[in-house]
């Protein structure tokens, strides 16, 4: 296990020590959370988004001050890990759930999380799909018709909701990138930067079941998609 790993996994554990009844965030939807306030055309201090985390009252209730001290710090070292990701390639890795009993991926908690840092900044998002081009705009659209699946409000057909949803983990990363372009600008601008001559999007990783490229003959999500 690298030290990402054992870093995630100690966060995962600090936020499952929270209170119960606080319904606080798993790691997935906190990264897809961290994810939609840096994605956000706004910028959002930590004072605004950090209460969502513990849960619906926002109060924490944590155990002690050292425990409130490694939460905080574990969630802010999150949050800067996604952030340098964004910024070194537009290209993030979603942190998706799995379903310990049929090994199924599970992308409804981290768009849930997404979603959920939308409705911090409504107007932000708003005037962002009002001035986007035709595909930022369809791409915020598709994420928002993500959460209306996961919440049982989709328009969807039985068979779509299928397809979208083995679809769904391999096309996120890309919908981030695409909606990196438009509300955070800057970033592109030093992505191109650093990359003189390459497109501003990284290549689509192996889908979930294809074998990994590393060559270790595992499935990709058995693999270096673990997370």
């Amino acid at each position: 296990m690298n030290n990402d790993e054992k870093r995630l996994d100690r966060l995962s554990e600090l936020l499952h020590a929270l209170p119960v009844d606080n319904f606080s965030m798993t790691l997935s939807e906190l990264d897809g959370y961290v994810t939609g306030i840096l994605a956000c055309p706004e910028m959002i201090p930590p004072s605004k988004w950090l209460p969502e985390v513990w849960g619906e009252t926002g109060e924490a209730q944590f155990a002690d001050h050292k425990a409130a001290e490694e939460t905080i710090g574990a969630v802010m070292t999150h949050y800067n890990s996604v952030a340098e990701a964004m910024t070194r390639s537009l290209w993030i890795e979603p942190i998706y759930a799995v379903d310990p009993n049929s090994d199924e991926t599970l992308w409804e908690p981290w768009v849930d999380g997404f979603t959920r840092a939308m409705r911090l900044r409504p107007e932000a998002w708003e005037n962002l799909l009002d001035r986007a081009d035709e595909e930022t705009r369809t791409t915020i659209i598709f994420l928002m018709a993500l959460q209306d699946i996961n919440t049982g409000n989709s328009k969807f057909t039985d068979e779509e909701i299928d397809e979208i949803d083995i679809e769904a983990p391999d096309l996120i990363p890309n919908c981030v990138a695409t909606i990196l372009h438009q509300s955070r600008p800057e970033l592109a601008g030093t992505v191109a930067a650093n990359n003189p001559g390459k497109p501003h999007k990284a290549a689509p990783r192996p889908g979930r079941n294809d074998p990994c490229s590393c060559g270790s003959g595992r499935k990709y999500k058995q693999c270096c998609g673990r997370n």
